[in-house]
């Protein structure tokens, strides 16, 4: 077992008080998986994305990684022992080029062809990215590939992506489609989990979690979950996007 989530809760601070994000959630993420969690919007799916990452502390409940308790562990801990997270909408740096991005992400001097395979391997032309500033003049779907691109560099064991179809159009869309089919044909090397309403995505996963109002409602095998949601009002609400 890779990961192990007891009784986990959240509560946020509102106008009207205190809100009940996450509720008493307790699962288990096995090594080796390509898991995706779905579910309705403001059910909470990101939240327990970040409280994986160690971007938001749980109120109550213990995480297991590895079999080494890490609730009080930071974002950067976490990352020292495996955990890589990527953002919506991933961070733009002035002056600083896609090459050093992948140094410092792998955190060591990679040589330049070994920054090219990363690219190559999320479909980029390598020459054409490695010494461009990571600013804007680069694209939603360049900029999700080329964090991708870190996750690969970093060697994480468990790969975060949260809503990674956001923002990106339908090509570049695609092209995530791919990379998603390529990782999860090696994830003897890494255990990979998305948040993700695209059906696409769904249909890659080896496990789907469904998350509602800050609770579990379904988790099993792809072939099991997938029917049950897919054709149905939940489908409407939470498959609107699908492709």
């Amino acid at each position: 077992m890779m990961l192990q989530l007891n009784s986990i809760a959240f509560h946020a601070e509102t106008n009207d008080g205190k809100a009940e994000i996450i509720r008493d959630i307790s699962l288990h993420i096995d090594a080796n998986k390509f898991i995706v969690i779905t579910g309705p919007n403001g059910g909470g799916k990101s939240t327990l994305a970040k409280i994986i990452a160690g971007i938001e502390t749980p109120t109550s409940g213990t995480i297991t990684f590895q079999g080494e308790d890490i609730t009080d562990l930071s974002i950067t801990d976490r990352a020292k022992r495996g955990i890589g997270f990527a953002f919506q909408q991933p961070v733009r740096f002035k002056g600083l080029t896609v090459l050093d991005l992948l140094r410092i992400a792998s955190g060591k001097q990679i040589t330049i062809a070994e920054a090219c395979e990363y690219l190559s391997e999320v479909g980029l032309c390598a020459k054409d990215y490695i010494h461009r500033e990571v600013n804007a003049s680069l694209s939603g779907g360049e900029l999700k590939r080329i964090e991708i691109a870190t996750i690969l560099a970093r060697d994480v064991k468990l790969a975060i992506f949260d809503e990674p179809e956001a923002g990106i159009d339908l090509w570049s869309f695609q092209n995530l489609i791919r990379i998603f089919e390529k990782m999860r044909e090696s994830t003897q090397d890494r255990t990979i989990l998305v948040i993700s309403h695209q059906e696409r995505i769904l249909n890659i996963a080896d496990e789907i979690i469904v998350l509602a109002d800050g609770k579990i409602e379904k988790q099993g095998p792809k072939e099991q979950i997938l029917p049950s949601i897919i054709g149905t009002q939940y489908a409407a609400d939470v498959c609107r996007k699908l492709s």
